[in-house]
């Protein structure tokens, strides 16, 4: 049967309504069971807030004024995908005018709650707690897959969705036939978190690790197909225009066809890496990329191949893929060393960490290349920077987190010019617990309406981050910004006037 849109959004509402992941996987998988087998990807794409065609040129100023809603649901997932198709298409002369268009003819066509959903989904707010690892154990439920082959097929083939059409036109079989194809990108393998070296090296069993130096650039894949190099973001988003530097590097080593996994970087004199935000604007756009090179080069370095020499090696052990990238690339590997010494591992770190890059990876030697998932055979190991902020406001929540305060604002304390100077803004790192309490206490540290979507309050309530580091910002008045900060307690012990200072905030800056 072709599926509604508006049976589509039930199904997000409904997801969003419980924190069961058993619920979301059985009402996710009842619809996949249902649709016709052609419409089965755009299905999952949409619930997981992915647009098939990657981008459609719409962002939030074109949806600010939505039209009329329609009274009566017509929309199929089918006209949706179809219009997104149009969009996709759009180009040159005129094209911004017929974008608007199209975009107000889908919504005049949509209902309220049906608006609402599509504008999300436009704009990559659609936050409904589908999550990609949820939608998989539908798509396993839907069409009686083991979890572990729909997995695998997704970690190949880079996309959920197009592993839910695999699925539901040839199932397990099909499945089982998705391979690793040079030139198609496949998901990134992850690392966990530890606290030291020592948490990290305890948590494997074998002898000897590799530890590599954990580099603060942009994550990148790259393929060589009959020696035409292609690049790859984490999210997959294929960069290849904008890196050249990362092109000619791998165009240049020996062999045929290649996958490797590494980081492009933007290094200082001496070798210390530039603020992340330094290398991120290096790579965000192809515009005059020439002039950007020559300012800010990129230094291409690796420490994973995953095809070479006619062979996949995803499912080899990790000691072995290092050799052969050794002596693959030993000008481009990144710094790493192999030991069964923990004091080794941590004297590595602080070198790595004096040099001004991250931490380190500790890898499993004996570990396969687990892509697109974060498990054991990898564990970072970064300092852990922490502030006392001050809360200057609070945005109402979306999706699960609906009816709730969620993220905040967050403020270093002045001395000088007297005040708070915003610094950031964070949601991670609260419990269901926490955003009951913050939701309760910024109510009453509220300072003017409370109807808004940001609600101001009273720079009195203290709250302890942690972060990754800070970086130079021209979007805050403080000229810095935390980068991943998440929230670990509130501070009842502390008043605003402990909070830390603006100074204190640049003196992390990188």
């Amino acid at each position: 049967m072709d599926v509604t849109l508006g049976e589509l959004v039930a199904v997000s509402r409904e997801v969003a309504a419980t924190r069961s992941r058993t619920a979301k996987t059985e009402v996710i998988a009842a619809l996949l069971a249902r649709a016709d087998a052609a419409e089965v990807g755009t299905v999952v794409a949409f619930l997981s807030g992915v647009l098939p065609q990657r981008r459609l040129g719409v962002g939030h100023r074109s949806l600010g004024t939505l039209p009329a809603a329609a009274a009566e649901a017509s929309l199929t997932v089918a006209d949706v995908d179809a219009a997104f198709d149009r969009l996709a298409a759009l180009a040159g002369e005129g094209s911004a005018g017929a974008r608007r268009a199209e975009v107000g003819t889908l919504l005049g066509r949509a209902t309220a709650d049906e608006q609402h959903f599509l504008a999300a989904l436009l704009t990559g707010n659609l936050r409904q707690g589908a999550l990609d690892g949820v939608v998989q154990a539908a798509l396993a439920r839907a069409f009686e897959i083991p979890d572990a082959v729909v997995r695998r097929a997704v970690m190949l083939a880079g996309f959920t969705h197009v592993v839910a059409g695999i699925a539901a036109r040839g199932g397990r079989a099909a499945l089982e036939e998705v391979g690793l194809v040079v030139g198609r990108p496949l998901r990134p393998m992850l690392a966990a978190s530890a606290k030291t070296t020592d948490e990290a090296v305890g948590s494997f069993a074998g002898e000897r690790m590799l530890v590599d130096g954990k580099l603060d650039g942009i994550r990148v894949q790259v393929h060589r197909v009959a020696g035409a190099v292609s690049v790859f973001t984490r999210s997959l988003e294929e960069i290849t225009e904008r890196v050249p530097e990362v092109v000619e590097a791998v165009a240049g080593l020996p062999g045929g066809d290649l996958v490797l996994d590494g980081e492009a970087i933007v290094l200082l004199d001496g070798g210390r890496p530039a603020p992340f935000q330094v290398t991120g604007a290096r790579t965000a756009s192809t515009a005059d990329v020439g002039r950007l090179r020559s300012q800010a080069p990129l230094t291409t370095v690796l420490f994973d191949v995953l095809h070479a020499d006619g062979r996949d090696l995803v499912d080899v052990p990790a000691l072995e893929r290092h050799e052969v990238l050794a002596a693959l690339a030993p000008q481009l590997l990144v710094p790493r060393v192999v030991t069964a010494d923990p004091a080794e591992a941590a004297r590595f770190f602080d070198e790595l960490v004096a040099a001004g890059h991250e931490g380190v990876v500790v890898k499993d030697t004996a570990s396969p290349y687990a892509a697109g998932r974060r498990g054991s055979g990898w564990v970072k190991v970064k300092p852990r920077h922490t502030l006392d902020l001050v809360v200057l406001a609070v945005e109402r929540g979306s999706g699960r987190r609906r009816g709730w305060l969620s993220n905040i604002h967050l403020g270093a304390r002045d001395p000088e010019g007297g005040g708070y100077v915003m610094v950031g803004k964070t949601f991670k790192g609260m419990t269901d617990e926490m955003l009951r309490w913050q939701t309760a206490r910024f109510g009453e540290l509220a300072d003017g309406p409370i109807d808004g979507y940001v609600v101001r309050v009273r720079p009195e309530q203290v709250v302890e981050v942690a972060l990754d580091g800070v970086q130079r910002s021209s979007r805050y008045p403080g000229g810095v910004a935390l980068r991943f900060a998440r929230v670990l307690r509130y501070r009842e012990d502390k008043g605003p006037d402990e909070a830390d200072t603006i100074a204190t905030v640049r003196a992390l800056r990188g």
